[in-house]
């Protein structure tokens, strides 16, 4: 009885969305970046998980509601860009050749360090599109023979890793347009770094969630012909 209780749909989606609001409430107080909200709450669940000898498919099936949600969330994102419709007029041109330069850039650097090491194809495949949201990483990834946990896993890590040093890196760097920081954010890091651009401030938040959809479409349309030939 308890482990059918600890295993049901309720007491998962209560588990998932209870984790994320404790993690939130500490990283407000505590304000440091290594206290993510979402790298807490994927640290606690796998602890869980592993504790309870609840299996990954069960806790999917039982959170599927959380996705959906986050489906509804990136549409939200529009809105945010269509109140920064008027500082877009006439960007199409920069923000293509952005999305462009951020795809390839994004897919061939990882590939080509990891081909330095030595890493087997299989491998290569599933790491290359690191930096889009996950479920359009594993779409692209399957049919070309990856193993899509591995993407899963990566493309998380990039995420969190662009979420808290993303705008550390950007101001060493020197870049201080609010577009070209949202941008880059959203290009890098997908979701979880499109989460922090909107904290950053608005504009940050259009260009980010602009860049995601962008640099999605675009790898989905490239990343067979780069994995075809350019490695």
């Amino acid at each position: 009885m308890p482990n059918d209780f600890l295993s049901s749909d309720l007491f998962l989606l209560t588990l998932t969305v209870g984790l994320y609001c404790a993690g939130s409430a500490l990283y407000r107080r505590a304000r440091t970046p290594l206290l993510h909200p979402v790298l807490l709450t994927f640290a606690a669940v796998i602890v869980f998980l592993s504790a309870t000898g609840i299996g990954y498919e069960r806790y999917r099936e039982a959170t599927g509601i959380l996705n959906f949600a986050l489906g509804m969330s990136v549409v939200a994102l529009g809105y945010l860009l269509y109140e920064q419709i008027e500082r877009l007029r006439g960007s199409l041109l920069p923000v293509g050749a952005a999305t462009l330069a951020g795809c390839f850039a994004g897919v061939l650097s990882v590939v080509y360090i990891a081909m330095a090491f030595g890493t087997e194809r299989r491998i290569l495949t599933s790491i290359a599109p690191k930096s889009v949201t996950v479920p359009i990483a594993v779409s692209v990834v399957g049919p070309l023979g990856g193993d899509v946990s591995v993407t899963s896993v990566v493309v998380f890590c990039v995420g969190i890793f662009g979420s808290v040093f993303g705008e550390w890196i950007l101001k060493r760097c020197g870049v201080r347009d609010p577009e070209a920081r949202g941008f880059a954010l959203g290009a890098a890091a997908h979701g979880i770094g499109t989460a922090r651009a909107i904290e950053i401030g608005a504009v940050e938040g259009a260009l980010s969630g602009l860049a995601m959809a962008l640099m999605g479409l675009a790898t989905a349309l490239f990343l067979p012909l780069i994995e075809k030939y350019l490695y």
